[in-house]
This record gives C-alpha cells, structure tokens and sequence, in this order.
C-alpha cells in the first residue's frame, strides 16, 4: 500500500465479542478467533478526532477476515454500520480520490468505511471471476457481523465493483441478507469499452476458441491485457456479448436489463452517473442509459455528475455529498433489524 502511511502501536487478537444478532445463522463457519490479528493505526493513547490523520494517512484497523493472504481489510471508525467499498479492475486501498473526505463525512455519521482486498485486487482481477469476489465480500460481511458486531452494511461499488454487488445479490449467501443499500458509482459495461481497441475482435474469437477445447482457465497470450495475465474465461467474461461481465451495456434490451439487474429491486440502490465517463464510447447516450439501469433496477435513485470523469477525481464533493445524502435519507429508515 504505496499512497497511505500506517503506524502500528498493537498487535494483538480480538477479545470474544458477544453473539450477534446473525451468529445463529453464521456461527458454524465461523473462523477461530485467535488467528485474526488486529494492527491499531495510531496508539490508543493518542487521542485525535477523525479517520485521516493528513492526505493519504488514515487512522483505523487493519485486519484479515479470511484466511487467504490477499484477505486483508482496514476500517476507519468504529461504528455498528459499515459502508464497504468494492473497487474495479486493477483497484486496492485508496483507489479513488473521494474515499478520504468520505470517511470523514461518515464518521460524523457514525458510519464506517471499509476498504478491502480480494482475489480479483490490484492484478488479480485476470485471474478470478465475479464468483470469487463474491466469496470474497461474504467473508468480509461474515467477519463485521460476528467479530465487529455489525449491524448491516452498504456496498459501495466503483466500476467493475459495480458488477460484483450485482452478482454478489443473486447469490443468496446468507450474509447477503445484511446489506442494507447499495450504491453504484460508474456502472459502466467494459465490453463496449473494450470494443473501441482494436485487438479485442480477435482476443474474444480466441478465448471463445479456448473456453470450448476447455482451456478456459488458461492463460491468453501476453498482448491481449497490459495490466494483467488474463484467462480465456475472465476477458470473455469481460468482453464477448452476454458474458458474466455484461451488465450495464447500452445495446442491452430493456428485457436483457432487467433480468440481470432486476433483483436488486428488492435493496435500496442509488446509480451515480458520471456524465464524461472516459470508459463510455461516445456513441452512448448516458442519460437514457443511466435512466434504464435505474428501472431495470426497480426504480433507483439517479444521480447524473455533469462533466464527472470515471473515479469523480474532478468532482469528489459531488461524489461525497450524493452518498452521505442518500445514506442519511433512506439508511436509518426501517434498516434498525436487517431481518424485518
């Protein structure tokens, strides 16, 4: 983690918590408490309000919630409600410029920020799947209910972080059942953005080449992915036309929309809507699509940023201000029992 400076002052294991209000339906996978280790950021004795220290300094607790190495997380605040950020493709800790004024602002809402790395984090995406990180997100909600006595959580994704909240929904994991909203910031389709680069017609005939002689785990050749070694299934996954990546496409139909995203009628959702998204091909009209995407979703709240760029890094209050309202209007409503 190159941009942020943490100072340890404790190493030590959890203390037993009380049981949870979702330990009855967790307990059983629960991992031993002693083998989780928590790293204080800034000495206890040191009292000094507020999540950021300086720029690019947090104070908050790093933590691993699941036995992989990559299963690493660090939370800033100490409250019972917790927004989690799930970033894109090659994202870790402090992927967009708007996360440190947004922890300010939550914890002056008593909420918590939670940053986390997964299989698919920094490199990884080339070789994991929306599967994996949905593994990855239900141990991460598994550990803040039953070892920070959570209350409920808000999933905050960001580009292709947008597709894991997706798929993560449908999955009907237990700890699904505690998220409380959902917000979508640059749901954008990486097929019709990779469509614009003109290796991806070819790329796609090979990994569709390979998926069939069940070579789908297989590395494709260096070229096709700069950024990462990449497999036939992930880039057809990402790039071919119905992949399990195609979410938020604008070619999609009305029908095709809604049964990808219509489950997530169910969760209040907010779309955040950058209206000069780089990766959106200008052939795109982003105001009818950002207006589908919120009906295929049962009638999101939309919120369109004028002249916003993909990570908001241009317009951070904007991006700060949409979420904090949307939290303090729909959160606290009926959201006390994520069980009711």
């Amino acid at each position: 983690m190159n941009t942020s400076s943490l100072s340890s002052s404790t190493l030590s294991t959890p203390s037993s918590s009380s049981s949870s209000w979702f330990s009855g339906i967790v307990r059983a996978g629960r991992p031993d408490r002693s083998a989780t280790l928590k790293m204080s950021a800034v000495a206890s004795t040191v009292d000094i309000a507020g999540p950021v220290v300086r720029k690019s300094q947090f104070r908050g607790v790093l933590f691993k919630y699941g036995p992989n190495p990559i299963q690493v997380a660090f939370k800033t605040g100490d409250f019972t409600r917790q927004v989690i950020f799930i970033g894109g493709l090659t994202d870790g800790f402090l992927a967009t410029a708007y996360l440190e004024p947004l922890a300010i602002a939550l914890d002056l809402e008593n909420w918590s920020l939670v940053q986390f790395l997964m299989s698919s984090s920094y490199s990884g995406y080339g070789t994991s799947s929306l599967q994996q990180d949905a593994k990855d997100l239900d141990q991460l909600i598994n550990y803040l209910i039953n070892k920070e006595d959570s209350e409920g959580v808000v999933l905050l994704g960001h580009s292709t972080g947008c597709q894991d909240i997706v798929h993560y929904m449908r999955t009907n994991f237990a700890c699904s059942r505690a998220v409380r909203a959902a917000i979508f910031q640059a749901p954008v389709s990486d097929r019709e953005y990779r469509a614009t680069l003109p290796e991806t017609a070819s790329m796609i005939d090979l990994a569709a080449s390979m998926i069939s002689e069940g070579r789908g785990t297989e590395l494709m050749p260096r070229e096709t992915d700069p950024c990462s070694p990449i497999t036939a299934y992930r880039y057809h996954s990402l790039c071919s036309y119905n992949g399990d990546d195609d979410l938020f496409s604008s070619d999609l139909s009305d029908d095709q929309l809604k049964m990808r995203l219509g489950h997530m009628s169910s969760t209040h959702c907010q779309v955040i809507f950058s209206m000069a998204d780089e990766y959106v091909p200008d052939y795109v009209d982003k105001k009818a699509l950002v207006e589908r995407l919120c009906r295929a979703m049962g009638g999101a709240e939309k919120v369109e940023i004028e002249y916003g760029n993909h990570s908001l890094s241009n317009r951070i209050e904007e991006a700060v201000q949409a979420i904090i309202d949307f939290l303090k209007r729909e959160g606290p409503k009926g959201w006390d029992d994520p069980w009711n």
